[in-house]
């Protein structure tokens, strides 16, 4: 069959079978951050493309290459978005969060767009599990939505994951590492791929987040031997928390994330089962966000998951076989067995028929394709006498039941 409309290049039909893992996933991911303390809040899917020029950063490649934006009718520039935490914070800012306690605790789970070049977990429309702790200076909040993110991976039973962490330090303690590092990458310049000499002059942070030259960079500055005191504190005693609660995880001194907001513990979920794109999602803090935003200072921790990435880590579960299957013989069959599975489903069994007029034959095929668990007949004679005959898939053995929804219900279940 020669398909005429197909799907845009980057993103993707998840259908059945698949969406009821996602469905699963999200589940879990409700009831994790319910334990936590976290509310589910839900942003809008456009924003004002001045938000993420100014939060997610004018030099990052989100903003100067991924980014969906178009012209409204109104002459605006608006962007459909390619990451929660901007929005989150407007939302936070917008709605007044702030007057409802000290400390707010939001995830999302959302879907956002970036215009990358598509492969194996990465799409150009995604979904993003993030959560975000606002209020909280404490290395312990940092501690608190780690651990919130491997509580999630236990409870879907995804295993090997490690967490890469580093400090790049905040705004006022950056500055010497930063000079540190432009002096320590000028004798590397003429070595570098085109994509570092641009960030050099404009945000040599981000020449550490290079792929392709990590390797001609491994002996660059650390950042976390320019940390001041605050930072130097706050560091030492996330990575003692992290010990102490068993997470697994790599301190690794070129992680500096693509996002420009990112003060102090910044950190990723990486698995070896994705290839080279091996990181599930990953976030850190953000102290200075929310006041360059117009808010009052506010520390704020947070990060973001792909689904898209952490479901292709779950391990695929048996499909749940279907209690009962109904085989009609004819209309006046066809239409009573219509009438009990309705009945049925309102009692909350999980029943299916073959509405489509094909054979018995047929319908008993279709029943064990579907991998159902028990096919009741009815047919003319069935209905007459008011009893159906009941066989068991798995051992073939039959019998007659009284066509009453309670007594199938009781039986089958």
């Amino acid at each position: 069959m020669d398909v005429k409309v197909k799907k845009i290049r980057g993103t993707r039909d998840i259908l059945p079978e698949e969406a009821s893992l996602w469905s699963e996933v999200e589940g879990k991911i409700r009831e994790v951050c319910r334990v936590y303390g976290f509310g589910e809040i839900r942003v809008p899917t456009f924003e004002e493309t001045s938000l993420f020029i100014k939060t997610t950063g004018e030099t990052t490649d989100i903003v100067e290459k991924q980014m969906y934006t178009f012209e409204d009718k109104g002459g605006r520039s608006l962007t459909l978005k390619p990451e929660g935490t901007p929005s989150v914070v407007r939302a936070y800012l917008e709605n007044a969060l702030f007057q409802r306690g000290k400390k707010t605790k939001l995830f999302y789970i959302e879907r956002m767009f970036r215009q990358e070049r598509p492969q194996k977990g990465r799409y150009r429309e995604f979904t993003q599990f993030g959560v975000e702790l606002i209020g909280s200076k404490s290395p312990l909040s940092d501690a608190e939505i780690i651990s919130l993110a491997f509580t999630l991976f236990e409870k879907i039973g995804v295993k090997d994951i490690t967490l890469r962490i580093n400090s790049i330090g905040c705004f006022r303690c950056r500055g010497p590492f930063r000079d540190a590092l432009k002096e320590y990458l000028k004798s590397k310049l003429p070595e570098l791929c085109p994509d570092c000499k641009r960030r050099f002059e404009r945000n040599p942070l981000r020449v550490l987040d290079c792929k392709e030259d990590k390797e001609k960079l491994k002996d660059a500055p650390r950042s976390t031997d320019y940390l001041c005191e605050d930072c130097k504190k706050h560091w030492e005693r996330l990575i003692s928390v992290l010990e102490k609660l068993k997470i697994p995880f790599l301190v690794d001194h070129m992680l500096v994330r693509g996002l420009d907001y990112y003060t102090g513990p910044v950190f990723e979920f990486v698995s070896g089962k994705l290839g080279a794109q091996d990181a599930v999602g990953g976030g850190g803090r953000y102290d200075e966000l929310i006041e360059s935003m117009g808010g009052e200072p506010t520390p704020a921790t947070g990060f973001a998951i792909g689904l898209d990435r952490l479901v292709m880590l779950v391990e695929k579960k048996k499909e749940e076989r279907i209690p009962l299957w109904i085989v009609n013989i004819g209309e006046e069959a066809e239409e009573a067995g219509f009438l009990l599975m309705e009945k049925l489903r309102r009692m909350g069994v999980r029943v299916e028929m073959d509405l489509t007029g094909r054979s018995l034959k047929a319908q008993f095929r279709e029943a064990d394709k579907r991998n159902a668990k028990y096919v009741l007949v009815i047919g003319e004679d069935e209905i007459r006498k008011n009893k159906g005959k009941l066989k068991d898939m798995e051992t073939g053995k039959e019998e007659e039941i009284e066509l009453d929804e309670e007594k199938i219900k009781e039986r089958v279940c």
